[in-house]
């Protein structure tokens, strides 16, 4: 993965909006957490994330392709605005899939430590961020 020049704050914001567990962020919050994101690239084949390895990295698709596969086996395909990692950043796990570019991509990440010091710098983001995990875990309940 490489680093490239940022997006503008507004392109950000409209990405991390669309994020259930930021939904219930103020734009004074996001704005925060968008300060501490970096971009990046992925070209094909090329993998972001891998099973069994440490959870440390949030990222949001900006454009190109991706497929998740758990034990060698395809469970997911991933494109513009789908997002993954988000349980790394409230907790140390394992990565429980594999996510492998299909295509040239542009990504938002957010890391865990960077996480962290957007949370100290607005308290009050962490009920709402609760209020966004509550909403994501209702739909998977609701998906079951």
């Amino acid at each position: 993965m490489s680093m490239r020049t940022r997006h503008g704050q507004s392109d950000y914001l409209a990405h991390l909006t669309s994020v259930p567990l930021f939904a219930q962020c103020t734009k004074a919050e996001l704005k925060s957490l968008a300060r501490h994101t970096s971009d990046i690239t992925a070209e094909p084949e090329q993998i972001l994330i891998k099973e069994g390895q440490g959870a440390y990295d949030f990222f949001v698709i900006v454009s190109g392709e991706a497929e998740v596969s758990r034990e060698g086996r395809v469970v997911a395909r991933l494109q513009q605005g789908d997002y993954f990692g988000e349980i790394g950043l409230l907790a140390p796990a394992l990565r429980d899939a594999t996510v492998t570019a299909r295509s040239h991509m542009e990504l938002i990440v957010l890391a865990q430590w960077d996480f962290e010091q957007a949370l100290s710098e607005a308290p009050g983001m962490t009920r709402r961020l609760l209020a966004g995990m509550a909403h994501r875990l209702r739909e998977l309940d609701q998906r079951l």
